[in-house]
């Protein structure tokens, strides 16, 4: 048998290349047993990770052997029980556990392998197949987030910046420009110098006055330092915002006398979805929460979940705010603004045309997408045909999906945000 050894550094985090290739072989059954789990448990606890178990079957390694053919010599140990030409009876299948569990009349297997995937890798698998429609983060804008750059030389600064080379250069700069005059006057006495005294009868007074301008010159010269502190530079480093996309998730559900507890809570879970989805994909969130019955306010999140209203039902009070807030707070080309309805569907007759006509000519212009979902077990509501309208004129823009019970949350999700449904927005 041959064996590969692989000793590629993995840096500081050990066999993370191995997990990355291992995570990327069994991708189908770990998106199966996602998929599981976010029908299985709330989606309150999106926030941490996942045990995943793999059939052992599935889980063989490729190895390299030597094929068929060739000479071998194989040395096998003596025993007592046994001699040449015996016949050795099948070994039974299973047996032979510790395990405390009844025997039965079945083979025996092995167990699956289970291994635990982080928050980040659960979310990754969790939205691998959606995409939100028109993602175009429009604008960079700023924000309290900095990182530092390099900003040229300054004259100041600490010692552990000091840019040798560039107070080097600066010295030899100064000293040459210091001492040209003097250099050059130099080269003039000298050559006085050599022709007073190439003359027969050399004039002595100016030879004096020559050598004695020389000498001055020449304790000026060394005088000048070889580093001054003008000379010294240093690195300068600016802190810069750092870019990052913004997003808006306004967050509008019926909490009118037909809203039911368990109604509200199938809502409570979509939003959920949709605010980790949005996570993923933005730095920055801000959530505005409106809850509505025959009137409309902007509530905290406490509030939105768990007070309690009840009353008539009039869904365009609550458009007519969202509509408000967009355009007072998040107008702007750096927001990108998503919102999701849920609602039973029961609404004033007369209002839904007005809701539909405020959805298609004021909000939708003017945000990225918009969601309605309708949670009920019957047939669609008088609000659900006034959309249709809508859906019909911006596909891109707008959906509606129904929501029967919890484990609809999960595929609607998908439907509604799925890649193949959309065209990245130009």
């Amino acid at each position: 048998m041959s064996y590969i050894v692989d000793r590629r550094l993995n840096g500081k985090n050990k066999s993370m290349v191995n997990r990355q290739r291992f995570l990327r072989r069994y991708k189908q059954h770990i998106k199966e047993a996602v998929s599981d789990a976010v029908n299985r448990r709330s989606i309150t606890d999106m926030e941490r990770g996942e045990q995943i178990s793999i059939p052992t079957r599935n889980t063989h390694e490729p190895m390299i052997s030597h094929g068929q053919g060739g000479k071998q010599h194989r040395v096998f140990p003596g025993n007592k029980q046994f001699s040449s030409g015996d016949l050795l009876d099948k070994p039974q299948k299973g047996g032979g556990g510790t395990g405390s569990g009844k025997a039965g009349n079945q083979g025996g297997g092995e167990d699956d392998f289970t291994f635990f995937i982080t928050k980040d890798e659960f979310l990754n698998y969790l939205f691998d197949d959606l995409a939100l429609p028109n993602m175009v983060k429009k604008t960079l804008s700023q924000t309290k987030e900095f990182k530092t750059r390099r900003a040229g030389f300054v004259s100041e600064g600490t010692p552990n910046n000091l840019s040798v080379v560039r107070s080097l250069r600066n010295a030899h700069a100064r000293r040459i420009g210091m001492g040209s005059g003097k250099r050059r006057r130099i080269r003039e006495l000298q050559e006085e110098l050599l022709s007073l005294q190439a003359e027969p009868v050399p004039d002595l007074l100016r030879i004096n006055a020559i050598e004695t301008e020389l000498a001055e010159l020449e304790r000026r010269l060394k005088m000048l330092p070889f580093i001054d502190q003008i000379d010294l530079r240093y690195r300068s480093q600016v802190k810069v915002p750092t870019p990052s996309s913004k997003a808006v998730m306004f967050c509008v559900m019926d909490v009118s006398g037909s809203m039911t507890q368990d109604v509200k809570d199938l809502a409570k879970r979509f939003y959920l979805l949709l605010y980790l989805f949005l996570e993923k994909n933005y730095e920055h969130i801000e959530l505005v929460f409106i809850r509505h019955h025959t009137s409309a306010k902007e509530v905290t999140e406490e509030e939105f979940f768990y007070s309690r209203e009840t009353g008539g039902t009039i869904v365009s009070s609550a458009l007519k705010l969202m509509n408000e807030i967009v355009r007072e707070r998040y107008l702007g080309s750096e927001w990108n603004i998503y919102g999701a309805q849920a609602s039973d569907g029961d609404n004033w007759d007369d209002d839904s045309p007005l809701c539909a006509k405020i959805l298609g000519d004021e909000l939708l212009p003017i945000i990225q997408h918009f969601a309605y979902i309708e949670i009920t077990p019957h047939e669609h509501q008088a609000l659900w045909y006034a959309y249709q309208g809508v859906a019909q004129a911006n596909k891109s823009k707008f959906a509606t999906a129904q929501i029967k019970g919890a484990s609809d949350i999960y595929p609607v999700f998908r439907e509604l945000f799925a890649k193949e449904r959309y065209k990245e927005a130009v």
